[in-house]
Formats: structure tokens, C-alpha cells, sequence
């Protein structure tokens, strides 16, 4: 590739480095630039740029992105479209992080022009979570390095996956001495209880008995035999041997320990033994409570049958301080808990989304479009809003005005919220504005989507918010269809505070003007990012089995 300062007239079908105005025209980096943004720099004044022009051989860099995340795709696992040498991989489904280190270490050092960023190994992740990230630095590659990545990436499959969490039936023995407390036992349980159930699983019962081998190895049986694939038991005292009391009962119940204590703290004192192929636990102290601890490692992997054996536990080691000391910047009671190995991983950007849904439709007065309904009996309104949940976006917000209660009717049973605009009459800012107050504090951007747009599909959302990146300069989205923009469209919280001071019936679309050098265009393949439909007539055109009709409940 060939990066250097040349003429405007020598750059044509180059990479633009850096973004440039050209009159009233701001050229984004990463554009290749044509005859006519030569012409418009020349006109300018710009008589030279900085630019990339790629050699035989090079791949550019989104092409490079979406071969080598197509061979690193796993199980279970979804991916975004490449943008800016970008592709996020993301979990399809609530599940454990299964990496293979090795490879991936190996991968990154091919060239420092390929990067592959991950969250730690065994991190618990939910449906559309990122959990990985493929990087492109330079604007292309040399095909051979990229032949090789992509070789060292399929080799014995793709180096990450997702393997899902399984409900499981877990039974629970809890020993007693004289003297212990029945808060102590009913604490256990609940603390128990609340781990299981996060995953999916349920206590299918509870056994009490006296801390002695022959109670105990009694109370595993029974537990066995109904149902429990996960036995755990909460000695009145902790272990101190493989010998002692509970790991004793285990092996008279049939089994075997097959680890004793984890470099993990707290947790140190957990044992793992096996009965048949029942994994039995007994749990250190610190499992009581309900914070993260070396059980909770474990935990996870059994629900999602990942081989948890001795060197599984011994490799724990780092990143296993999880205990609260006083010296530490951010105590533990405070911050985020997570069910992963090692420090919370930085999540992906939190993106809303706001459903304006409150306009008087007085193009198509008396009806309400929103509520017109197609051949199978569905409003507009529902339409958007299933397209909209279908994203990765969260929280949804519907904004509701004119005939609030018939659109949450007709929303009814739906993962919204709703946010209602007093002053709708004043026109699409008020809608506007009520929606941005009613965000959360702490998400990173907002998709603004008009209730009258029923053909932008979850998939279209999702592309919008792959493209988000602040840091690279990519604050504001915007999609498009052949050049022309469209709707909706991704702001940054940069934007919120301007937001809330629009007026009268526009949106915020004015401000683009104000900050074109973080606006990026997302080219969609079809028009839906272009129709609205907001007349009798337009609904005639309407695809997918939508017709002209009347509205629910009338």
C-alpha cells in the first residue's frame, strides 16, 4: 500500500487519510475519493492531500475484516457487517465464552495490521452481547499475511464460541452443629438459590442433616435419585483435608474428589469430586454470599458442560483475587458484578432506542396511521416497534401523544417502555424531547425511529449500531440509500443536551449540519431507510401484505 502526500489531481480512486472540507462539502476519511472531489478540493484551495492507494495484492481493509471473522465465527456466535476494517462478533444466545488463548495470541502476532479483541475466557455473556472484536489497522493488507491469519483461524475450527447455558436441576445438602443458626442455613439456601436460578436452573430440594459421613453420603443419594444434576453440599465446617467429613461422604456415596482448594480468593477452600458423572460439590464459605466468588467460576462452566477438571482450577490463578481489601481505588461492594473470570470486561456501547409514536396523522385524518392495520389484522405501529426489538437495541422507549391509550393497547405485552409526550401538538420535537428525558444515564447513544416507518428491520438497526464508534470518530449514524440519506438515525449522549433543545415540528436532523466531522453514512441495499407512509395513497404501496385499511378498534 502506498500512503503518502500527493497531488489532488494524481488522487483520484485513492483512500482519503484525514477528513477535509471542500467547499460546503466535508469529505470523510476513508472515502475513495472520485474526479469530482479532486475538482471540488482543486476549487477550494486544496492543492494536496494525504492518501492511500493500494498495490497488487493488497485487500482492503473491510474485505480483510469479513474473511478473517468469517473464519473465527463459532457456535452460537452472530457478526456484524464490516465498516471501517470493523467487524463485532456478538453471543447468539445466553452462554459461556470459550476461547482458545493460544491461537488467538498467535493470530494478533501474524502483523500489526490484524487485531483480534475478545472478552476474558469464560465470561457469562447474554444474546447480542460483543463478545469479540476484529480490527483492520491499516486501510488494506498484503493477501498473504491475510492468508495466513485466516489459516492459523480455521485450524481445528474457529478459535472462540459460545457454549450455552443449560438449565439444571441442583440438589443442596446442608450439614448442621449444635448451636448453628437457622439464619445461617436459611442465608445458604438463598444465596444458593438466587446463583441458580440466574442460570436458568432450579433447586429441586434441600437436605438437612447432621455433619457426619454416613448423613451426608445419605442426603447425596437422595438427591440423586430425584433428579439433581449438580450436587452440592454446605458443610457446617469448612475442609480441611481431603479426608474430612463432606469430601468423605462423597466417596462413600459412590464418588471422587478430584480437586482440593482453588488459587482463586475468596473460594480458596472448594472441592470438586464426581459421582459417576453427577458433579459433586462441597463449597467454601464465602458461598454463603451472594458476591462473586471461586464457586461462581465453576458454577457456570457445569451449566454449560464445559470439562471443569483439576488443571481447569489450577489455571484460575490469575485474575483470582477477588477479595476486598481497603487499599484498593474502587472497592468490590461497589462496582459491577460479573459472572466471567478475571476484571469486568468493557462492555459494548448501550444504545436505545426511542419509537416516536405520539404525531396527530393529520395527513391521513380522521384515521390514525399508526394504527392502520394490513391483511393479517397488525397496526403500523406494531410493525415498528417488533422490528425495532428484534435489534440489539435497549431500552426501547415508545413516545406516545395523540390516542396514547389505543397505541399502548395495541403494544401491550411488548419489552417497551413508554414515555408520554404532554406537548405533542407542538410537533415532532416535543415527541423528541420527551424521549431523550426519559433515557437512561447510562447509555452511550440513541436510535430515533418514526412510527411510520414500518420496513427498516432489526437487521438494518443492528448495522447502525456497529458503526458507533465516538472514539473513531463516528458520533452520529446515518443511513442511506444510493447517496440519498434516510432515517433513523444513531446519536451519541454528545448530542442528548442538543436534542432537548429542538423546537417546533422538526427533528433533530438540523444538527447534522453542526457536526458533519463525526457523521457517518451506513449505504443500506434497500429503500427502506427512505419510506414513510403517511397518506391513504402511500399505503396502497405498501409491501409484505400491508394494505390500505382501517384502525384497531374502530
Amino acid at each position: 500500500m502506498i500512503f503518502a502526500t500527493m497531488p489532488c489531481d494524481q488522487a483520484v480512486g485513492a483512500v482519503l487519510v484525514h477528513s477535509i472540507r471542500a467547499g460546503d462539502r466535508m469529505l470523510k476519511k476513508g472515502r475513495v475519493l472520485t474526479r469530482e472531489d479532486t475538482l471540488a478540493l482543486i476549487a477550494a484551495g486544496v492543492q494536496q492531500v494525504v492518501a492511500a492507494r493500494m498495490e497488487a495484492g493488497d485487500i482492503g481493509e473491510n474485505e480483510c475484516a469479513d474473511r478473517l471473522s468469517n473464519a473465527c465465527l463459532g457456535l452460537h456466535m452472530e457478526r456484524s457487517v464490516a465498516a471501517t476494517g470493523r467487524v463485532n462478533l456478538f453471543a447468539g444466545t445466553h452462554g459461556v465464552l470459550v476461547l482458545d488463548k493460544a491461537r488467538i495470541d498467535a493470530l494478533n502476532g501474524v502483523d500489526e495490521a490484524i487485531t483480534l479483541a475478545t472478552l476474558p475466557a469464560f465470561s457469562v455473556v447474554q444474546p447480542k452481547e460483543m463478545v469479540a472484536t476484529i480490527k483492520i489497522i491499516p486501510y488494506a493488507v498484503d493477501n498473504r499475511l491475510l492468508a495466513v491469519a485466516e489459516a492459523m483461524a480455521r485450524q481445528g475450527g474457529p478459535p472462540l464460541s459460545v457454549q450455552p447455558i443449560k438449565p439444571k436441576k441442583v440438589g443442596l445438602v446442608l450439614s448442621q452443629l449444635p448451636g448453628v443458626k437457622d439464619s445461617v442455613i436459611e442465608g445458604t439456601i438463598a444465596a444458593t438459590r438466587e446463583r441458580v436460578e440466574a442460570l436458568g436452573g432450579g433447586l429441586v430440594a434441600t437436605e438437612r442433616c447432621a455433619h457426619e459421613e454416613s448423613e451426608i453420603a445419605a442426603r447425596i443419594a437422595r438427591l440423586r435419585a430425584a433428579g439433581a444434576e449438580i450436587v452440592l453440599v454446605s458443610g457446617a465446617s469448612a475442609v480441611a483435608d481431603r479426608r474430612d467429613v463432606a469430601p468423605a461422604a462423597i466417596v462413600r456415596a459412590g464418588g471422587v474428589i478430584e480437586h482440593f482448594g482453588m488459587p482463586v480468593d475468596p473460594g480458596n477452600l472448594l472441592l470438586l469430586g464426581r459421582i459417576d458423572a453427577t458433579p459433586a460439590l462441597v463449597l467454601p464459605g464465602c458461598a454463603r454470599s451472594p458476591k462473586l466468588n471461586g464457586f461462581d467460576w465453576v458454577l457456570t462452566r457445569l451449566f454449560a458442560d464445559i470439562p471443569v477438571a483439576s488443571r481447569d482450577i489450577m489455571d484460575m490463578g490469575v485474575g483470582g483475587l477477588l477479595k476486598e481489601i481497603d487499599v484498593r481505588p474502587l472497592p468490590r461492594a461497589k462496582a459491577p458484578e460479573h459472572k466471567g473470570s478475571g476484571p469486568a470486561p468493557k462492555r459494548g456501547p448501550r444504545i436505545a432506542a426511542l419509537v416516536l409514536a405520539a404525531g396527530r396523522s393529520r395527513r391521513m385524518a380522521p384515521l390514525n396511521k399508526l394504527l392502520v392495520a394490513d391483511a393479517s389484522g397488525r397496526p403500523m405501529i406494531t410493525r415498528v416497534v417488533d422490528n425495532v426489538l428484534a435489534s440489539r437495541a435497549r431500552p426501547v422507549i415508545v413516545v406516545t401523544g395523540h390516542e396514547a391509550p389505543r397505541v399502548r393497547d395495541v403494544l401491550h405485552g411488548r419489552d417497551v417502555m413508554f414515555v408520554h409526550a404532554e406537548r405533542y401538538a407542538d410537533g415532532l420535537s416535543a415527541s423528541l424531547r420527551a424521549g431523550v428525558e426519559a433515557l437512561p444515564p447510562d447509555v452511550d447513544g440513541v436510535i430515533v425511529c418514526l412510527g411510520d416507518m414500518p420496513l427498516v428491520s432489526g437487521e438494518m438497526l443492528d448495522r447502525l449500531m456497529s458503526a458507533f464508534d465516538p472514539e473513531e470518530g463516528r458520533g452520529i449514524i446515518m443511513p442511506t440509500f444510493r447517496g440519498k440519506q434516510g432515517n433513523p438515525m444513531l446519536w451519541g449522549r454528545a448530542y442528548f443536551d442538543e436534542m432537548r433543545k429542538v423546537s417546533g415540528d422538526v427533528g433533530a436532523r438540523h444538527l447534522v449540519g453542526l457536526h458533519t466531522e463525526v457523521v457517518h453514512e451506513v449505504e443500506m441495499s434497500d429503500d427502506a431507510v427512505l419510506r414513510d407512509f403517511d397518506t391513504t395513497e402511500a399505503l396502497t404501496d405498501l409491501p409484505n401484505g400491508l394494505v390500505r385499511g382501517r384502525p384497531i378498534g374502530k
